[in-house]
């Protein structure tokens, strides 16, 4: 048994901070858990001259590289692509294992850091890479390995999802909304990462790739963003007995010429006040996933935020650690399905359409006929009077069919005379 194990920290934000602290705070409870005091030995930092509150100035460090070079656990939680992917492959050249955060490198390259992992024998983990501090990523790999996982469905981004719970209980339009997250320090001060969907489709590559044991890249990811949604449509949302949330999905589909596959996509939805996910609120995350044994399971927690993240980050450096001090690995990448990732436009989906159309005989029978010619059907359509006497508002809801065939239809819709405007398009999921 080795007298201690030596940590090295990339990082010190918001995230890094917190780790930092609680390696500190909870020495004695760590080493008692893993069988040795760990050390941290360094934090590697960009700028030295910035002041961080609680954190041994002696600790900091800019040499990265020799940092990672003489230590047992590298704890990552910089962000972004480079330097982290050369700082990781470097810690796992020199037999290190490795615990980061880092959603957007693994949804990018995940099988790069996967196979120089598995070649070095040592761990790779990733809890806090997706959802924050709910444990989602052991349950998917571990727990769920011996099931079928037919679906998952997530509210990951927290940031939007407080945007679109402020929208809907305040009726703050969307600018109003996210400057207020910004103030609170949900948003950053540019964000765009949330708002267009950037976050969450980088998420949903990663659950994607666990749950069906196949790689999908964030290229893969059908990805928009809440950036058209209005208080209106939030209203009209509400009025039909669902909420909008902004969703990772990532399902069993089969393509056009029966060929099984995986579907991901990041999308507003609209989602059942009904379901589970429709009461998740605030800042919250929560991802639901349909497997075949074991049914369906609702994961809920905090998303974000440093404490909490920091929470899944000591999580997975003590099962590391464990496995550096008594043996053994935690699990490999799983890629053996290999399954196609089918096209956006093999999803099948439910959308919800309002119209405004001129009040006239014959006009929904017109309207009808569009979606009957694409062989999409109507579930349900409600008609409530506009400010103009001569234009009618019409919401129809279809049933299941394919993104291309209700894109086609929405498309030759917009092409009708009697169509003033196609005021939006949602989709309806979780029904």
């Amino acid at each position: 048994m080795p007298d201690k194990l030596k940590i090295a920290l990339l990082g010190c934000g918001v995230v890094g901070t917190q780790v930092a602290r609680l390696l500190t705070e909870q020495a004695d409870d760590l080493a008692s858990r893993v069988g040795t005091p760990l050390e941290l030995v360094g934090i590697a930092v960009r700028d030295l001259s910035v002041e961080r509150e609680g954190v041994d100035p002696a600790l900091l460090t800019t040499d990265a590289e020799a940092l990672v070079a003489g230590a047992d656990v590298v704890v990552e939680v910089m962000g972004g692509i480079e330097p982290p992917r050369a700082l990781i492959l470097r810690a796992i050249e020199h037999g290190a294992s490795v615990v980061t955060a880092n959603k957007a490198l693994l949804a990018q390259d995940g099988p790069t850091l996967y196979a120089a992992a598995d070649a070095a024998g040592v761990d790779l983990y990733f809890e806090a890479a997706v959802a924050g501090a709910i444990p989602i990523v052991r349950p998917v790999r571990e727990s769920l390995a011996g099931d079928t996982v037919r679906r998952v469905l997530g509210i990951v981004n927290g940031t939007t999802n407080y945007v679109l719970d402020r929208m809907a209980t305040d009726g703050l339009d969307l600018d109003q909304a996210v400057k207020e997250a910004q103030a609170l320090g949900y948003a950053e001060a540019d964000p765009t990462a949330d708002v267009e969907g950037f976050d969450a489709a980088a998420k949903a590559a990663i659950l994607a790739s666990l749950a069906f044991h196949t790689r999908v890249s964030i290229d893969d990811v059908q990805r928009e963003g809440i950036t058209s949604l209005t208080a209106d449509d939030v209203a009209w949302a509400a009025g039909t007995g669902h909420v909008i949330k902004l969703l990772a999905i990532a399902e069993r589909n089969t393509g056009d010429d029966g060929t099984e596959g995986i579907q991901v996509r990041v999308h507003p939805a609209l989602v059942p006040a009904d379901h589970p996910l429709a009461g998740v609120r605030g800042a919250f995350n929560a991802v639901f996933i349909e497997a075949e044994a074991a049914g369906e399971l609702m994961f809920y927690g905090r998303g974000a935020g440093g404490a909490p993240t920091a929470s899944a980050v000591l999580g997975d450096v003590v099962s590391v650690a464990r496995h550096r001090v008594l043996g053994g690995r935690g699990p490999v990448e799983s890629s053996y399905a290999d399954l196609p990732v089918l096209p956006a436009e093999a999803a099948r989906t439910r959308y919800q359409v309002r119209l405004e159309v001129a009040d006239q005989p014959g006009v929904l029978a017109q309207v009808a006929a569009v979606l009957a010619e694409h062989g999409v059907s109507i579930e349900a359509v409600r008609q409530t009077p506009a400010p103009d006497e001569h234009v009618a508002r019409l919401l129809i809801t279809t049933h299941a069919a394919s993104e291309r065939a209700l894109a086609g239809t929405v498309e030759a819709i917009a092409g009708l005379d009697v169509v003033r405007a196609v005021v939006s398009v949602l989709r309806v999921e979780g029904a």
